[in-house]
């Protein structure tokens, strides 16, 4: 264990943040958004001095923080820090402040509002940290709360049950993931991600289980299978997988636009996460026995979503879908990986190209998707609280600079090249035709559906003749400009130089990927 529990004190700064808030019972909203934005500024000046001593070439865990929780059970505290989780760590520690910065906090009970976001930090950073499944766990459902509230109480005229179908999907889905990692403990004895994935990888897992597991009547096969399906199940909810995706567009929709700005950008981020530290290393030889199924499924996330946000209207609900379409290339990343190409410098240069491509989009995508409601929420804030696709019309001739920065975020989301989204939709495709091509062919078409609905949507709200509505629709404030600036070079930078990211991750993605074969 390190000296200094670096990583502790990470997830444990917004949670202070948060403590100091309640202490703090006569806050106007002011005080609580200069509080906020210190404390969660104050965990990006942490990952920044993480970064600073990370061993790029290693691609081992760093910064190992571990302690005895629960023994008999396997249950312990365990933290540390590699290439897989870096850039979400690195995400979630830039998306707080940005929200905060972009949108504020609301008049209407700042306090708590405040006290949300930062316990909402607190649990995606512990989570992303988490190597053990019951700590994990926790933070996975840290996060659900204060979302779940923060959903409900400033949302929409629709908040109450849009915030219920959240809570009840990702509920149902975490008592499923749960229940799938309980019935391993009594033949693993252990609850660590990486002793689990050890077993994993060399087939004793699941035997271990069943025979713990006796009494169900079920072999060892369908044992796995059920097991793993639970656990799919608790995670597609998340990210969300279709047809596990119901939940999101009301959700997003009626989420006050900072709090979407967390969901899309960091949260849906954990069930991606989770497919790539959880469920894959501790189920490959079911995940590779229902590849094709689960190709399908990856298929239909990236074509289907985009078919609906061709016909959304509203602005949010729009990018709600194009967020499925997004992650859905996040997955078919991963799952190209575990295709049963043989175990050579070849395979493994294209399951390296698909896993990286993974990685990136996943961060790139958390950044952009941020930055476009981030956008939504500056139109709301001027148009008061309109943002229907036909509400507008030429914004481009009163406010330039808005449209201009809404240009590029549009952009970099369809994969423009010389922008971040390029990168790692190509690294994925590039690995995927290689390893699954069918279902690479198939998602293709996802692409020109989304270069349509974001070409739509820009044309219809920016361009074209100026809607008389809105000739004295202000530009951004130099304030507004400098917020939004780091975002910006956030979607430029990997673009052009895209080493700058995969140099973070690439020698973790290569241990990453020889833990998942089997017989390495």
């Amino acid at each position: 264990m390190n000296s200094l529990p670096a990583l502790s004190l990470l997830t444990a700064t917004p949670l202070l943040g948060a403590v100091i808030l309640s202490l703090l019972r006569t806050a106007n909203a002011a005080v609580v958004l200069r509080v906020s934005l210190a404390a969660s500024l104050l965990a990006t000046v942490q990952v920044v001095a993480l970064l600073a001593r990370f061993d790029t070439a290693s691609g081992t865990l760093q910064f190992i923080e571990r302690l005895d929780w629960m023994p008999t059970l396997g249950v312990s505290y365990f933290v540390a820090l590699d290439g897989i989780n870096l850039l979400p760590v690195l995400m979630t520690v830039l998306l707080v402040p940005f929200t905060l910065a972009v949108t504020g906090v609301p008049a209407d009970r700042p306090r708590l509002y405040g006290i949300l976001i930062l316990l909402l930090e607190g649990g995606l950073l512990g989570n992303f940290t988490a190597l053990n499944f019951i700590h994990w766990f926790l933070y996975w459902e840290l996060g659900l709360i204060p979302a779940w509230f923060l959903v409900r109480l400033w949302g929409g005229p629709g908040a109450r049950p849009a915030s219920d179908q959240f809570f009840l999907f990702t509920l149902a889905g975490s008592v499923a993931l749960l229940v799938a990692f309980l019935a391993l403990l009594p033949g693993a004895r252990t609850l660590d991600l990486p002793q689990l994935a050890e077993l994993g990888r060399s087939g004793r897992l699941i035997p271990a289980a069943a025979a713990g597991l006796s009494w169900t009547g079920l072999d060892a096969t369908h044992l796995g299978t059920v097991l793993f399906l639970a656990a799919f199940a608790g995670l597609a909810v998340k990210v969300p997988l279709v047809p596990f995706h119901t939940w999101l567009p009301d959700t997003y929709a009626e989420a006050p636009t900072g709090v979407t700005m967390l969901l899309t950008g960091a949260l849906s981020k954990m069930g991606v996460y989770g497919f790539l530290r959880v469920l894959a290393p501790v189920f490959p030889g079911e995940l590779r026995a229902l590849l094709g199924p689960l190709l399908a499924l990856t298929v239909a996330s990236i074509v289907l979503p985009a078919l609906m946000a061709l016909a959304q209207q509203d602005l949010k609900r729009l990018l709600a879908y194009s967020s499925v379409n997004h992650l859905g290339y996040c997955l078919l990343g991963l799952f190209a990986v575990l295709d049963p190409a043989p175990a050579t410098p070849a395979w493994d240069r294209e399951r390296s190209a698909a896993m990286s491509g993974a990685l990136l989009q996943l961060f790139n995508h958390g950044i952009n998707a941020a930055l476009l409601f981030g956008v939504v929420a500056l139109i709301e804030r001027r148009s008061g609280g309109r943002r229907g696709l036909d509400d507008f019309g030429g914004l481009r001739v009163r406010a330039p600079v808005l449209s201009g920065i809404a240009g590029v975020a549009l952009f970099a989301s369809l994969g423009l090249p010389g922008l971040s989204g390029f990168v790692g939709e190509f690294l994925v495709f590039k690995g995927a035709f290689a390893l699954v091509p069918g279902a690479a062919v198939l998602a293709v078409p996802g692409l020109f559906l989304t270069a349509m609905f974001l070409l739509t949507l820009y044309q219809r709200v920016f361009n074209g003749p100026l809607n008389p509505a809105w000739v004295a629709f202000p530009d951004l404030t130099r304030r507004e400009v400098l917020v939004l600036a780091p975002a910006v070079l956030l979607l430029v930078l990997p673009g052009v130089l895209p080493h700058l990211l995969l140099r973070w991750v690439n020698a973790s993605v290569v241990r990453h990927i020889a833990q998942l074969l089997p017989g390495t």
